[in-house]
Formats: C-alpha cells, sequence, structure tokens
C-alpha cells in the first residue's frame, strides 16, 4: 500500500478520481518522514498445513542469510538487534502447513485444502529506511498471540530490499545482518504461534518521477513501479537462500506493480511486469516478475509464490496471459482489493478476477477501505469466500485512521471501528 501521511486527503482524492489510483494512499505511522520524498510512505499475507517436528529445525538453520552478489554494504559494525526482537519462544500451537498449489487451491502435504487468512504486520518496509529501527511496534510474543487470538493463520511481512541487502545508505544498525536477523527471528515467532510468513518485497531502488510516482528518491523509501534490476534479484536470492528450507514461508515478489502509469499502452505495461528490461516511462532498468521467480528458483527453493497485476495489484485482467512461468508449479495470483479501486464491486471482481482464481490460488494480499468502517471489506471478504480464495486485512498496526485503515488500537488486539468486522470474520470461519 502507498501512504502518504501530510498528503491523506489529496491522495484519496486523486485515488477516487482517477479510478484506481494506488490503492495505498494512507500515510505511515506517528513520526513524520525526514525529507520530502518521504512523505509518501508504501505498504500492506498467507496459511498452511501442520508441518512436521523437523520443520521448526528447518527454520533455525535458516540462522544465516544466502549468500548473494549484493551491493557494498556499509563498513560499520553490525549493531545489536533492538530488544524488541526478543528470542522466539516455544512453539505453543500447531506449526503452519507446508503449502503448495493443486490446480487453484493450496492444500497441505495431507492434500488438504488450505486458505490463507489473517493481516498484514506493516513497519519493516520504512522504519528502517527513515532510520527510525526495524520495526513499527512490539513483534514480541505476546504480540503475535494476539494476531492468532483473531482467528488468523497467516501475516504478511513487507519487506525493504535495501535494508535487508545492507546498502551504504542504511543505518547500519538497522541494516543487513540486524535487519535479516531481526526477520528470521519474527518468522520463528509467527510460526511458533502456528501463523503462515508472507515475506513481501514492499520498497524497491530506482528513481521514477513520472504519473503517480510516491517520492523522487532512488533509494527504496517508497512504492516504486516495478522492481529494480540492480538489487530485486539479489533481494529474493538471499530471502529464498534464506528460507529454502522452511517450506511454510510464502514469498510475495513485488506489493503492488504500477508500470501502466507510466505508459498508456497496456500491453506494454503487462510485457514489462512479466519481462522487465527498458520499460517506457520508467527511467531505470526493471527487474520483471520471470526474472524475480527465476533469482528464487535458481536457489533450489520451491516455496509458493504469489505474484500481483497492474494497477497497484488491482488488474489480473490479462494476469493469465503473461504470468511468468514456474519450474516448482507453485505460483499463485496476487490481488489488492480498495473501495477506491477502479475494480471494486463484484461485477468488475468476477468479470476479471474470478477467471484467475479459477486457475491459480488467488491471494488477497490487502483487503481495506478509507471510510474507518468495514462495509466494502465485509463485502470483499463474502465474494473471496464463494470461491475459496484468501486474504489479509490491512493493517495490524495503531495508526490512527486517518493515517490509514489500522485494524487495532493496541497491540493487545483491540480492533478499531474497522478491524472489528475482520476479527469476527475470522473468528466465525475459525472458532477457537
Amino acid at each position: 500500500m502507498r501512504r502518504p501521511l501530510r498528503l491523506y486527503a489529496l491522495a484519496v482524492t486523486a485515488a477516487l478520481a482517477l479510478a484506481g489510483a494506488s490503492p495505498t494512499a494512507w500515510g505511515t505511522p506517528a513520526a513524520p518522514a525526514t525529507s520530502a520524498d518521504s512523505a509518501v510512505l508504501a505498504a500492506w499475507a498467507a496459511p498452511a498445513t501442520p508441518a512436521a517436528p523437523a520443520d521448526s529445525a528447518v527454520l533455525a538453520a535458516s540462522a544465516t542469510p544466502a549468500t548473494v552478489a549484493a551491493p557494498a554494504v556499509s563498513s560499520a559494525p553490525a549493531a545489536a538487534v533492538p530488544s524488541a526482537v526478543s528470542p522466539a519462544p516455544v512453539a505453543s500451537r500447531a506449526a503452519p502447513p507446508q503449502l503448495r498449489v493443486e490446480e487453484n487451491r493450496f492444500v497441505d502435504r495431507a492434500g488438504t485444502p488450505r486458505r490463507l487468512l489473517g493481516v498484514n504486520r506493516s513497519g519493516a518496509e520504512f522504519s528502517c529506511v527513515q532510520g527510525r529501527g526495524i520495526f513499527d511496534g512490539p513483534v514480541d510474543d505476546a504480540s503475535v498471540a494476539a494476531i492468532a487470538g483473531w482467528g488468523a493463520n497467516t501475516v504478511r511481512v513487507p519487506l525493504n530490499e535495501e535494508c535487508w541487502l545492507g546498502t551504504p545508505n542504511i543505518d547500519p544498525r538497522y541494516a543487513g545482518a540486524a535487519y535479516t536477523s531481526a526477520v528470521r527471528d519474527y518468522v520463528r515467532r509467527l510460526t511458533a504461534h502456528g501463523l503462515t510468513p508472507v515475506l513481501e518485497l514492499h520498497w524497491s531502488h530506482g528513481r521514477y518521477t513520472g504519473p503517480s510516482a510516491g517520492c523522487a528518491d532512488e533509494h527504496a523509501s517508497c512504492q516504486k513501479p516495478m522492481p529494480d534490476r540492480r538489487h530485486s534479484p539479489a533481494f529474493w536470492s538471499s530471502v529464498a537462500g534464506t528460507f529454502k528450507n522452511a517450506p511454510e514461508v510464502v514469498f510475495d515478489l513485488f506489493n503492488e506493480p504500477y508500470p501502466d502509469r507510466a505508459t498508456p499502452d497496456t500491453e506494454r505495461a503487462w510485457a514489462c511486469w512479466r519481462d522487465g528490461g527498458t520499460c517506457p516511462g520508467i527511467g531505470y532498468e526493471v527487474a520483471g516478475m520471470q526474472t524475480l521467480v527465476d533469482a528464487v528458483r535458481a536457489t533450489g527453493a520451491r516455496n509458493p509464490v504469489l505474484v500481483g497485476g497492474l494497477a497497484y495489484a488491482n488488474d489480473l485482467s490479462r494476469w493469465a496471459a503473461y504470468a511468468p512461468k514456474d519450474p516448482a508449479g507453485n505460483l499463485a495470483a496476487a490481488w489488492h482489493a480498495y473501495n477506491f479501486n477502479a475494480c471494486a464491486d463484484e461485477s468488475c471482481w468476477s468479470r476479471t478476477v474470478g477467471p484467475v482464481a479459477d486457475r491459480v490460488p488467488l491471494v488477497t494480499g490487502e483487503i481495506g477501505e478509507n471510510t474507518c468502517a468495514h462495509a466494502f471489506t465485509d463485502r470483499v471478504m463474502r465474494w473471496l469466500d464463494g470461491r475459496r480464495a484468501s486474504y489479509l486485512g490491512w493493517t495490524w498496526n495503531t495508526w490512527d485512521c486517518a493515517a490509514g485503515p489500522a485494524l487495532i488500537r493496541d497491540y493487545a488486539g483491540t480492533p478499531t471501528a474497522y478491524g472489528v468486522g475482520l476479527r469476527d470474520h475470522l473468528r466465525a470461519l475459525n472458532p477457537a
């Protein structure tokens, strides 16, 4: 989700006027941006089958990120992981399932269909690049237990490629080894509570100043229209190498592509989305979805991979025609649904999203609305339930409603007027 804080009203108005502008027109949490570029921020998950006892050991073995050809890292000594990241707890619930794609469903190792239902946990995509830390709010055992208490089985975790790779522009206290260690600890904590982690590339490198630009900064400080060839393949090589022996982890390749804003030629935008390279209207070399799938699979990782469409992942109209090839056969479609999107009613969903959901698993990685209520998300969830599809609410953060659709008032899980809709729906589907 793309979220300007100071320009919230203007961004939402523009999104509505453009009939499908960024579904992520919300601000960051409280602290003000450190520059004009950071006025716009971006962010916004998935379940599985009980893994064998050995799975916990597999996650523990993922203690060191895979080595990749990454950019130069600052020579400053790596700082300790912030105190908010405590040792991973002893598992208190059944481990999350190991998922694979079977036709248009996720199934576990026993062949039982599974859906990814839960929330997004925003923070790791923006806090590090702003020099504020690694996460936004607590990520301790109690905060994870609160998510599970809603009946969720999945948490989507937005990430920042420069923070993961440890590029020199990021404070070393929040980058490289410190960042990757914190993310690994959080993944272990999620799985200990039976929650499926969905790791997602949210903010990436590349200067873009065209239509709907989130910032003019070349660094990963806002949502860019596409991943960059300079860092994004290296990011996914490292992430996939780190978690390839943890099959309960799901990968979401890129948050909200919008190459269609850079060119009026829809077919060229879809070609850019899949193939990357030199794309019309985008001033940096793009890594297409096929390149990112290949980067993941080259590590030997067979984890499920999610790929979102155009228009901030709201447009799946040509997804099937341009979908990247996955040699592992574990590819699913990612979709985002907000009340101010171009495709925001059942007629459009049935016409453009339904055919994709008939072919591959559909994960609605972000659902939300700018009304501080839940009438729209109720409709989306009912429609997705009818398709046996997956969905994740945006977002498990305690921001004010004006800064974005926050599900909670506190990290004990007290819902907002908006969040109560998702909480009650998940509890009805997954009674304790």
